[in-house]
């Protein structure tokens, strides 16, 4: 769920993006190490009175600041490329939803029906505009899928480029025209989640907004069949 003037990320709604949060605060615990201690050092160096003329010419202290960067490298790396496999790797998903970008709005197309989700941006939606929390960010569709499954989703554009984000679920994939580009998640936890494309599109590239309805498969079928 987004809150206003939220500097942090999104609570976690599928299992790649609970770890990419803990990749995250990998990457930081390492880096705020990092500056921690170049940070001691130089004060320590400003303001202390002592010199050791040892320091001028050492090549082990030189062989350890060379070598020492590389490990710290690997050990961000390693988790970085597990994460790169879990994004890509395609698990026998459920099924498959095509998702077309216009300008300026998205289309779906499930297995029986299509539908387009375009913002609500008219007049009485504009006055609403102080008082709705979700203020361009509501579309005129939600895009249903079922918890608790494997989605698939096919992803591409009929003008310019587009980028389909959900931070909730940890998506992000650009929608080009002339080519499938693919990913795959799953949910967790039933709701409303937004998003918005993440390609500067066009003069109304604010009014492309994503909402994705979480619902059990029970719901989710009376959804698609009711």
């Amino acid at each position: 769920m987004p809150y206003w003037a939220e500097l942090g990320f999104m609570d976690a709604n599928s299992p790649v993006m609970e770890q990419l949060l803990m990749f995250y605060d990998h990457s930081m615990i390492v880096i705020i190490s990092i500056l921690a201690f170049l940070v001691f050092f130089l004060l320590d160096v400003k303001f202390s009175k002592k010199l050791n003329l040892g320091l001028m010419e050492n090549h082990f202290i030189e062989f350890v600041w060379t070598i020492l960067p590389v490990f710290l490298l690997v050990f961000i790396a390693l988790p970085s490329l597990r994460l790169l496999y879990l994004m890509e790797e395609s698990f026998n998903p459920s099924f498959s939803i095509k998702v077309m970008g216009h300008q300026w709005f998205w289309s779906y197309e499930y297995t029986e029906f299509a539908l387009d989700m375009n913002t609500l941006y008219d007049e009485i939606y504009m006055d609403m505009a102080y008082e709705d929390f979700a203020f361009l960010l509501e579309p005129d569709n939600f895009l249903a899928i079922p918890m608790n499954v494997s989605v698939r989703m096919l992803i591409s554009s009929v003008d310019v480029i587009h980028s389909w984000t959900i931070q909730s679920l940890g998506v992000k994939t650009d929608a080009i025209p002339g080519r499938l580009n693919q990913i795959n998640f799953y949910s967790l936890k039933p709701g409303v989640y937004y998003g918005a494309c993440s390609e500067i599109c066009g003069v109304l590239h604010s009014y492309m907004p994503i909402a994705v309805k979480i619902l059990p498969m029970e719901d989710f079928i009376s959804w698609m069949y009711y």
